[in-house]
């Protein structure tokens, strides 16, 4: 029996120098078994690896490993997110270029990640900053533009004005700029889109096959595309002309009490041009969002055109029309009708302004015309006070409404969506060079492709703001694709979520010479198994899932989901302090419940996601250092539920160290003892049963628990062969978790080759079989017993059986029982 203790640094290094020679994980083309593709999504490369990457890559590690032993060719690739605005920052703030960063930071991370001994193909890792890379992209976006879903159109963004750059919503801190401080102002730039709208039916419809993904996150992409079957109509502006407006509820239309246009309407721009006030209004516009959910929380503004909308129902009835902050052009018709009654911002609005507020919809409650209170009333019910339509449910209502406009030849019945087409331009140096060249006689021509890449320029500066490619003196002059005439190439970039919705094919397929080999990517794709936090739940999945879509529209690719299975894995969590004086401290700034430093008492604040701007990040390096990767690995397995939030704890890593310490004991043991022992055989199949299905229903707390439950039989146990062949499947169940351990152990018992490559115990289907039961045994109602008995037994034997035993000898006391009741397989009741 092994007495020394796991050398788990010594075991760690040795086994993952094994692993690299090899080559292990890299995955077999050639293999004619079953293939799995397991995927992590791939990590910004922002300096180090946290316990959220720990905890992500460790399940998709063991999903992998499993895979393999179970007899697949496994793909599990590792590469780098390394475009974005971080790198930009980071060279404006240091003095470094981006590139030098982003590559430093990148190998930092991957020797960070190989310490942890994951199973990843390193061979296929790939960054998309690099010219091998994003070349292809490159291509890939010339196909697209040659099949029209790419095009050009000015669009409304956010300028910082001082840093001369536009910034996503994000970077919009109550209406500044987040590093300026310069008030943001709306500006129309011609921008790149993708047209992702031409494939909205198919991505709506598509979720209903993708029944391995969660249901939330397909209910939030669902909601993003935002389908939705209304009636566009128009009002009569009384002085001459009309407005256009849509909407999704024609059943509240004798509710309207106002109609508002948006600050670039034209009939905002048309008052404006006459109206001094109305032209300052639209210039505030400016300064507001530019998405519906960022005007969905600011304060709703309008201003008074002086102009009169005619109801379409009723011509005497005029609404004012306003120019409001709330509307959007890029939405719908940049102008909607609002009734306050039954939408929330109608009627914030409304209150404002002083507007009627009529109920059209009642539950039953109240029905009165005059709505009264501060929250509009949005649930199901009748409509009312709305001439033809009183008594309808709110969907006939709307059918009612449809119908009688194209009879009346004022609007029509017609599907709209939330969902806008994609604006892939970024006015930034650090992304993927859009490979247009704009010609003053041709337009906008396509690169040719014997061109590409189109490669960054080495030397540029940040020490003026903006896009350091508009100032470069040589790199964006160049001569037309088409007539061979002085033209500029564009100087956007591409949004990095370009570059990640296509890399899982470049993973399945890496040639040279284009993009990927249709065959090769396709005998991968789709992803099995996609693992990533929820946070990317709609970008990220929903362009993923357009790229390939397109693809697969233009003949590139026949597939048309990416990922046929994605997990959503919980965050890690942990305390956060701040100092008496108000500042974030990190946990290695504190001990006792004092400021190490200061000796100052530290306030304990609630237990959150772990962030840099929070300090509340525990780095793994140390923690690998002083306990190994195996017990890393199994501490994030084994605390919750892999869907839930895991908090971080100094106690549950060291109880996580204490059994791997204890499995090595256990696998350790070498007695060569006769004699069976069924019921420890027994559980070693059904063990072996449980921790497969919860490995394939990502359910790892329970592979964990099951392992415990078996490590605690075998303690247990007397020696003989089947507590033997017991520690020996034990190892082999745990090794996709802990596998330093197991290979070290595989090793010490004289096995040939690696335990990476063996297979997974084999399952011995009557050993699953239950032909024993637990029977409970009373007297006079009260638990005396509990008997293990054949499954079936007849009456008469589970009475004899129940009649011999000691407990119930002591509990009858001499006395005979006077009737006995027997319920099969579960309960012996004995009256006295």
């Amino acid at each position: 029996m092994t007495t020394t203790r796991f050398n788990a640094l010594k075991a760690d290094a040795h086994w993952q120098t094994v692993w690299d020679e090899r080559q292990t994980f890299a995955a077999d083309t050639t293999s004619d078994r079953p293939r799995a593709y397991v995927l992590e999504m791939f990590p910004y490369p922002s300096g180090r690896i946290h316990m959220g990457h720990v905890r992500n890559y460790t399940m998709g590690d063991v999903l992998a490993r499993y895979r393999r032993m179970t007899g697949h060719a496994v793909l599990h690739p590792m590469g780098w997110d390394a475009f974005g605005m971080p790198a930009e920052n980071a060279a404006m703030e240091k003095g470094v270029h981006p590139g030098n960063w982003t590559r430093a930071n990148i190998q930092t991370m991957k020797a960070q990640l190989k310490r942890l001994g994951f199973a990843l193909d390193w061979s296929r890792e790939l960054a998309t900053c690099e010219p091998d890379y994003y070349g292809h992209e490159q291509a890939l976006f010339l196909d697209l533009f040659a099949a029209g879903l790419v095009y050009r159109k000015e669009s409304s963004v956010n300028w910082d004005p001082v840093d001369m750059t536009v910034l996503a919503n994000e970077q919009v801190i109550d209406g500044r700029g987040w590093r300026s401080g310069a008030v943001v102002e709306k500006r129309k730039l011609s921008q790149w889109f993708l047209k992702i709208t031409d494939f909205a039916d198919e991505l709506i419809e598509g979720l209903g096959g993708l029944d391995h993904w969660p249901d939330k996150v397909k209910l939030m992409q669902e909601n993003w595309i935002g389908r939705s079957r209304g009636l566009r109509f128009r009002f009569e502006i009384a002085t001459g002309g009309e407005v256009e407006v849509f909407t999704t509820r024609p059943d509240t239309i004798f509710g309207a009490s106002f109609v508002a246009v948006a600050a670039d309407h034209p009939i905002a721009r048309a008052v404006a041009e006459r109206s001094p006030e109305a032209a300052a209004f639209v210039e505030r516009c400016k300064q507001g969002g530019t998405t519906a959910a960022e005007l969905e929380t600011q304060e709703k503004q309008g201003f008074d055109t002086g102009l009169r909308a005619r109801h379409p129902l009723d011509p005497s009835w005029e609404l004012p029309v306003y120019i409001a902050n709330f509307v959007l052009m890029e939405y719908g018709t940049g102008a909607v009708f609002g009734v306050p009654a039954h939408d929330q911002r109608d009627l914030d609005f409304a209150r404002k302004y002083d507007l009627p507020v009529k109920r059209v919809v009642s539950d039953g409650a109240e029905d009165g015309p005059v709505f009264v209170g501060d929250t509009a009333f949005t649930g199901a019910g009748t409509i009312v006070n709305s001439h033809f339509l009183d008594g309808m449910d709110i969907e006939e209502a709307k059918r009612a409404v449809v119908d009688r406009a194209e009879a009346g030849g004022w609007g029509t019945g017609s599907t709209v969506y939330r969902l806008r087409d994609w604006g892939v331009s970024r006015q930034r140096y650090w992304g993927t060079p859009i490979p247009i060249v704009h010609c003053p006689s041709c337009g906008p021509v396509a690169v040719p492709k014997d061109q590409l890449p189109i490669v960054l320029p080495e030397d540029v500066s940040f020490a003026v703001p903006g896009n350091p490619l508009d100032r470069h003196p040589t790199w964006k002059h160049v001569a037309c694709p088409a007539c061979d005439e002085p033209a500029v190439r564009e100087t956007d970039t591409l949004d990095t979520f370009v570059d990640s919705s296509w890399y899982f094919i470049r993973f399945a397929s890496q040639p040279d010479d284009k993009p990927f080999d249709r065959a090769e990517a396709e005998r991968w794709l789709p992803v099995g198994q996609y693992i990533g936090g929820v946070e990317h739940a709609i970008l990220h999945l929903l362009y993923a899932r357009f790229w390939t879509r397109a693809l697969k529209h233009i003949g590139k690719l026949d597939v048309a989901e990416p990922f046929a299975g994605l997990f959503t894995q919980g965050m890690v969590t942990h305390e956060t302090y701040k100092s008496a004086d108000g500042r974030w401290l990190s946990p290695d700034d504190v001990a006792n419940g004092v400021e190490t430093a200061t000796g100052d008492a530290v306030t304990v604040g609630r237990i959150e996601k772990m962030s840099k701007s929070k300090k509340n990040v525990i780095d793994p390096e140390p923690i690998v250092d002083q306990y190994g990767a195996d017990a890393v690995r199994w501490f994030m397995l084994s605390d919750s539920p892999p869907e839930r939030d895991l908090e971080w704890s100094e106690n549950g890593i060291e109880g996580a160290w204490r059994f791997v310490q204890r499995l090595w004991r256990l696998v350790g043991q070498a007695d060569a003892a006769d004699g069976d022992d069924l019921a420890l055989r027994k559980l070693a199949h059904r063990t072996t049963a449980g921790v497969a299905d919860a490995i394939e229903g990502l359910q790892f707390n329970k592979a964990v628990a099951l392992l415990y439950t078996l490590a605690a039989a075998v303690e247990k146990a007397t020696p003989s062969r089947d507590r033997t062949d017991a520690a020996a499947t034990l190892l082999r169940l745990a090794a996709p978790m802990v596998p330093h351990l197991a290979e070290e152990a595989w090793a010490a018992a004289g096995n040939d080759g690696l335990i990476a490559d063996a297979a997974w115990p084999m399952i011995d289907p009557a050993m699953l079989v239950d032909d024993e039961v637990t029977v409970a045994v009373q007297v006079n109602g009260k638990l005396r017993d509990t008997l293990l008995l054949p499954k079936g037994i007849a009456r008469e034997e589970a009475e004899a059986a129940a009649l011999a035993s000691e407990k119930v000898v002591r509990a009858l006391d001499g006395k005979a029982p006077r009737k006995v009741i027997v319920v099969p397989d579960r309960l012996v009741n004995l009256v006295a």
